[in-house]
């Protein structure tokens, strides 16, 4: 199926400087947002205690407040998913030490509110938080490195270092998003995050094959020419392949329920950032880092000559003429 032809061939490097332009100016206002606003940190990361209480009717956030406060230091009520169901947050260090039996408080306290249910208490401590925040920080980093060391040996460094810079664009406009609308920060972002970064670079390396391809089969000794050409002909499958991607996480936040929609949302912008950024983005990167088509041919020239040699050689080798 073909949404775009292959045989048009779409100027994309000649608008290069507008989209570089408009991921900059995201790029620094994610900055800006996670810099003044910060990161709404999960239990699962700073530590201490999620409730999950579902009443029969209406719950009574300002009420559960007002009781919880003054028993409990810095707790937060927010509803979860429709009125009826709210989420209880305790920090670490409360006033009053948070146990193991906080479900059993929870009834005695909210008892005159009205009918509820207390579905779920998650308990996480402030050091195993902490290990958390640290492994959740290598995982990228070692991803990260990772990525370029794959990229750099089946391509080359200039490819490699465009694929790394695409992917940091995605995740630093990834975090801003969930800066922006307040997502809480636990491990199912952190998965998305991890999620986005394959998703990302299985995209971009789609369209640097295709480069790669045109640069040994054609003449062409323009790179923003080969890249328009390139980028034209992988268009109806990234395109495909991103609606279908997008559709599925798309159905994940609108019905998947509160609890997935930390990951769900991550993932959706990831999508569409990660899409955005292997055609717009990681190519153009290409011209800027001075990459040579001359150079990558003589350069596989030189390489083809070498595996004949050994070849050669290793057919008199065969025959006992060495």
């Amino acid at each position: 199926m073909e949404i775009f032809s292959q045989n048009r061939i779409y100027n994309f490097m000649n608008m290069r400087g507008l989209f570089v332009s408009i991921s900059i100016f995201m790029i620094i206002s994610a900055l800006i947002l996670v810099l003044t606003k910060g990161l709404n940190w999960g239990i699962d990361f700073k530590g201490g205690t999620i409730v999950q209480v579902k009443f029969v009717d209406s719950a009574p956030i300002t009420k559960i407040r007002e009781i919880l406060s003054k028993k409990y230091e810095g707790v937060s009520v927010t509803n979860f998913g429709s009125d009826k169901e709210v989420i209880i947050k305790f920090p670490v260090k409360a006033k009053n030490s948070v146990s193991k039996d906080l479900g059993d408080t929870i009834n005695e306290l909210l008892k005159p509110l009205g009918k509820f249910e207390v579905r779920r208490v998650d308990i996480v401590g402030a050091k195993v938080g902490g290990e958390l925040t640290q492994k959740g920080i290598k995982a990228l980093i070692f991803a990260v490195i990772g990525i370029l060391i794959y990229v750099a040996f089946r391509f080359e460094w200039s490819f490699a270092v465009a694929s790394v810079l695409a992917l940091v664009h995605d995740i630093t406009i990834s975090i801003g998003m969930v800066s922006l609308f307040d997502i809480d920060v636990n491990l199912d972002v952190l998965a998305a995050l991890l999620t986005i970064l394959g998703y990302s670079l299985n995209d971009t390396i789609v369209v640097f094959d295709r480069i790669r391809e045109e640069i040994i089969v054609s003449k062409e000794k323009n790179l923003a020419s080969l890249i328009n050409s390139s980028v034209s002909k992988t268009l109806s499958r990234t395109t495909l392949t991103s609606l279908t991607t997008f559709f599925v996480v798309l159905t994940l936040f609108l019905f998947g329920g509160e609890i997935i929609k930390p990951f769900s949302f991550t993932l959706l912008v990831g999508v569409i950032v990660g899409t955005y950024s292997s055609i717009f983005i990681a190519s153009p990167l290409l011209i800027w880092l001075g990459f040579k088509i001359d150079d990558f041919r003589k350069n596989l020239a030189e390489k083809e000559k070498r595996r004949r040699e050994k070849e050669k050689l290793r057919e008199q080798f065969e025959q006992g003429v060495l």
